[in-house]
């Protein structure tokens, strides 16, 4: 940002009025233009150095102060700001030196102690933090060279240990730290999110909300100018930039943590809003928690920015521990088990340090699989067995503390099963994934009756135990007696469920001679449908368009075509509404089955019904100009035409083919 010419004598005015109104850009455009005259400028030097720190661009700052330690080396105070800039810019190593020197100076040794400490604590070296910090929580006990000044201090070095506490997974203890600082320091938004944090890490996430709603809540009263809220509502306004001010407030962790939280609670809509909501910052200002969160939350809708995000992230020093695993699985999700495997190679240092044993040995598994499948079955097998082991021993436990009346032990010991179940489960489904692919559903469904003894109560487990028994002729009605409990769960909101799970247990129900139960859940999921466009006119539903669409391919399959494909048909009415990529791909392999018998004259369709195939198709036509026939992969090198992804273009080559088969010659 460029500063306007200050007039004779005023210089020192200026500088000051623009630091005192946050105009620190301004001001270093200004201060940076005075020393390219005056290079060894104390007092420049000294406010442009205050300035990028304010401004966070921390590299900048420290070279400053590393020219004023060059300069002035009698002033120690130099020494300590160069030291607090090189911890905040990520360079460790530099920092301890530069910091060092000052442990013998009286007056800074309680700084340097807490700043060596924080540096440590950075590097994941928690012995060496947590050494420091009682070293200088004892020097300040006994009164000596590094004592406290007054009662903050003591409770910075509260605040010190309350950090080491939280991250070896003593979070109430280290909450109490924070609580108690904060009753020496008065309120502060950041000892109020790291008490959230606490509750976020023991799954108390009412409690964590509160915190962050408070959070907010002062931000947006005290600072009305950062802008909260403002993106979301689809205002356009400028970056509020990278300042000590944001950073002071604790906003952009507090709407962070909110994201988290939601996203857990798989609430995806919330989970983005909170990150929307959050003061607007460009691109390349955003931390990278931020961009993490961006890249995770966004997935589904932009997965290919989001695979950019995360590449970035992991190159960067420091980026966010989870970058690393979550990356590596959303590989996997997306089935890019050779980039996953690569990454693994590549980053081998960041293996033991950012992966459990547990997700290593699972990701392990899953790109094994892709060439040796038994192998990998073998492992997935290994890691259920240890983890079946564990969740029996916590079972144990949970019965005996039961015995005992001793509250606090089950409770801790069911909040460990059920985080044991939630790392089972994955595993169980690798396994089941790898024979159901070989399209052995016996053998999948022999994988999950071994583990009904944890797993009964899992939903997860009962919507795949029901699919599997769907895949096998004959057990239709246990697949009903595994679908029904799922439905009835969320009846009076139909439209939450998976239309492909309506759909399955409409035609288990039409497959056991249930017609009047498949017509009553269809009339429901009418009813929520016809409630959700008086609603929400603009917003399309699926469901009963799905429904309509597996039954008419259930049928096409049992060779009766003529009500197949018209059922196929009408499920599409209104096409404005209903075609959408996904029922184009149940329509169009309808037609393609349809198709391929009657070139091989297996089947005669009668002429209205072949005529209301072509009027179906001209309907695509129409109004498939701008819906992808196909959802490409995020990363394909090489992409689809853009004429030729779209239903248009496919529904034109199905009816080439149905005139040529039917020999129309017009």
């Amino acid at each position: 940002m460029e500063a306007a010419p200050v007039p004779d004598g005023q210089y020192t005015a200026v500088v000051y009025g623009l630091i005192g109104s946050g105009r620190c850009g301004e001001a270093v455009s200004l201060l940076s233009r005075e020393l390219q005259k005056s290079c060894r400028s104390r007092g420049g030097l000294s406010l442009l150095g205050y300035c990028h720190y304010q401004l966070q661009d921390f590299t900048a700052a420290a070279e400053c102060y590393e020219q004023l330690v060059a300069l002035h080396p009698e002033l120690d105070a130099y020494r300590l700001y160069q030291a607090q800039a090189l911890y905040k810019a990520g360079l460790y190593g530099e920092a301890l030196r530069t910091v060092s020197p000052l442990l013998d100076l009286p007056a800074y040794q309680g700084r340097a102690l807490r700043l060596q400490a924080a540096i440590h604590y950075a590097q994941g070296d928690l012995p060496a933090a947590k050494s420091l910090v009682e070293e200088a929580l004892a020097a300040a006990a006994d009164g000596g060279p590094g004592a406290a000044e007054d009662p903050s201090e003591r409770a910075d070095a509260e605040i010190n240990l309350g950090c080491l506490l939280y991250r070896q997974g003593r979070h109430e203890e280290a909450s109490g730290k924070f609580a108690g600082a904060m009753q020496v320091l008065g309120y502060c938004p950041e000892l109020s999110y790291n008490m959230a944090l606490c509750c976020y890490a023991t799954k108390q996430y009412a409690p964590a909300l509160q915190h962050i709603s408070q959070i907010i809540e002062r931000g947006m009263n005290q600072h009305p100018e950062l802008s909260v809220g403002m993106t979301t509502e689809g205002i356009d306004v400028r970056s509020v930039g990278n300042t000590l001010l944001l950073h002071r407030t604790a906003l952009v962790e507090a709407f962070n943590l909110k994201a988290a939280i939601e996203y857990q609670v798989c609430n995806l809509k919330a989970a983005q809003e909170a990150l929307t909501d959050m003061p607007p910052r460009a691109e390349e200002e955003l931390d990278p928690v931020t961009l993490h969160n961006q890249a995770l939350m966004n997935m589904d809708s932009q997965p290919t920015e989001g695979f950019e995000k995360l590449q970035f992230l992991l190159l960067q020093n420091p980026c966010p521990p989870e970058t690393f695993g979550n990356l590596l699985l959303l590989y996997c999700k997306h089935q890019y088990y050779d980039l996953a495997a690569d990454v693994l190679a590549e980053n081998a240092h960041l293996t033991y340090k950012l992966l459990t044993p547990y997700l290593y040995n699972f990701l392990d598994a899953i790109i094994t699989c892709q060439t040796a499948p038994e192998e990998a079955f073998h492992k997935l097998d290994d890691s259920a067995g240890m983890l079946t082991e564990q969740l029996r021993k916590l079972t144990k436990q949970v019965e005996e503390a039961r015995q005992n009346w001793d509250d606090e032990t089950v409770k801790k010991a069911v909040s460990e099963y059920d985080e044991t179940l939630d790392r089972y489960v994955p595993v169980l489904m690798a396994q089941a994934k790898i024979y159901w692919d070989m399209k052995n559903y016996s053998m999948v469904e022999k994988i999950f009756r071994k583990s009904v003894e944890f797993c009964n109560e899992h939903e997860v487990w009962k919507l795949n135990v029901a699919h599997v028994l769907f895949m096998q002729e004959g057990k239709y009605k246990e697949a009903i007696s595994f679908y029904e409990p799922i439905v009835k769960k969320h009846y009076d909101n139909i439209l939450h469920i998976s239309a492909i799970v309506l759909a399955n247990l409409c035609v288990s129900y039409i497959l056991t001679s249930q017609n009047e139960d498949a017509e009553e859940l269809m009339r429901k999921i009418e009813k929520g449908e016809e409630q959700l466009s008086y609603d929400n006119p603009d917003k399309n539903s699926y469901h009963l368009c799905i429904v309509n669409l597996v039954i008419g391919t259930l049928y096409c399959v049992k060779g009766n075509y003529d009500f197949g494909i018209s059922r196929v048909i009408k499920s599409l009415e209104p096409y404005n509404k209903k075609l959408s990529t996904d029922t184009w791909y149940y329509a169009k392999r309808c037609f393609l089955s349809l198709l391929e018998n009657m070139s091989k004259h297996m089947i005669m369709l009668r002429d209205s019904v072949t005529q209301e195939c072509i009027q179906f198709l001209k309907q695509c036509e129409l109004y498939g100009r701008n819906i992808p026939a196909v959802i490409e992969q995020p990363l394909e090198e090489k992409r689809m035409h853009s004429g030729k992804n779209t239903v248009t273009y496919e529904a034109r080559l199905l009816r080439a083919l149905m005139y040529k088969i039917i020999g129309w010659t017009a």
